[in-house]
């Protein structure tokens, strides 16, 4: 049986990584009179300015992450009437424009091919092939530690615990044969009518497995900015219907690069002595997403391009955002395991029981 690994809370469900961050997480659990409200949107100006990198910007990111989390209902304390508060929407526009610029300067879309189905398929399946050299997905069959394998769980618990959730936000967005497809994987990612088999409970069978908290936000704390923002882009695609080409993008390059790398997570986990309780999530994808890689290219960003030609761009762009993140969030992990570092933010904070 491993041991439970517990992370101290801060003062709150989520802590607050700076003026921003403090000040909406006051509004969110103050009293009735929402002291602070009215202050959020300037705030957000305020934080904006003089930014380094708002991909790597705790306070702006941990800020998205909430405002983010209201729609989903997934952060505990934050009551269902913020929803839709006027000034808690300015304030998300307000950071969602700032997001949007750097991504759109950091990402390189491909070359756009001709807005057909096989065109647009074999251009992201170019964009998506495997590269030889390191990767992390091998450190992690061959190479990581008890405490890393954690340390990548919780790091992975940001999307995966709510995993599908943000692509689900398209199905309404759009029509024909890109919602078929949708729906088509979606339901596998929601168990196929099984509730046991929803892939977000199954990630926290294998939590569990490790002695680990499977509450979704317990770790956000220890959690780094470039891992919330790979989360928030996601809300950021969906939540947004001109951007349905965009989310619609960033599902299909996440598929296409899934099925490989959970075979070797999976492998990682048998390395160090688990069983099936813990590896079923990654073997799961295995041969779950060798199938939804063809879906996603063609029939469901294939087929929107063929359908709305105008989102030929943001179909790619999309793709090559999720790309380009998850990348960065690769980096910052192998960067820290290899200098024999903490992956997470405030490792201190970490007890065992």
């Amino acid at each position: 049986m491993v041991s439970p690994v517990h992370y101290l809370p801060g003062t709150s469900a989520i802590g607050s990584r700076g003026v921003l961050s403090e000040l909406l997480l006051r509004v969110l659990t103050g009293g009735p009179d929402r002291t602070g409200l009215s202050e959020l949107p300037s705030a957000a100006r305020a934080a904006l300015t003089g930014v380094d990198d708002i991909l790597h910007d705790d306070d702006i990111q941990v800020s998205l992450l909430v405002l983010y989390g209201l729609h989903y209902g997934s952060l505990p304390g934050f009551g269902d009437e913020w929803e839709w508060q006027p000034e808690l929407v300015e304030t998300r526009g307000i950071l969602e424009k700032a997001f949007e610029s750097r991504l759109r300067e950091l990402v390189v879309t491909p070359p756009l091919p001709e807005p057909t189905q096989d065109a647009v398929a074999r251009t992201l399946f170019a964009l998506t092939a495997p590269t030889p050299g390191p990767s992390l997905s091998r450190y992690v069959a061959k190479s990581a530690t008890l405490e890393q394998l954690r340390e990548f769980l919780i790091l992975r618990s940001i999307y995966t615990l709510r995993e599908a959730d943000p692509h689900s936000w398209a199905i309404p967005r759009l029509t024909g044969r890109a919602k078929t497809a949708l729906v088509e994987i979606q339901f596998d990612e929601y168990g196929s009518g099984v509730p046991e088999r929803m892939h977000a409970g199954i990630f926290a069978k294998t939590m569990r497995g490790l002695g680990l908290d499977d509450t979704y936000g317990a770790y956000v704390d220890v959690v780094p900015a470039i891992t919330l923002a790979s989360q928030n882009m996601m809300s950021f695609f969906g939540l947004n219907r001109r951007l349905r080409g965009a989310i619609a993008g960033h599902l299909a390059a996440f598929e296409m690069t899934s099925s490989l790398p959970n075979r070797s997570y999976g492998d990682g986990f048998r390395r160090l002595g688990f069983a099936e309780d813990v590896t079923d999530y990654f073997d799961e994808h295995v041969e779950a997403d060798a199938v939804h890689e063809q879906i996603a290219a063609c029939d469901l960003a294939g087929a929107l391009v063929e359908d709305e030609p105008d989102l030929l761009e943001s179909v790619l762009f999309g793709a090559a955002a999720c790309l380009t993140i998850d990348d960065l969030v690769a980096e910052h992990i192998d960067s820290a395991w290899q200098h024999h570092r903490s992956a997470l933010r405030d490792p201190e904070r970490r007890i065992h029981a």
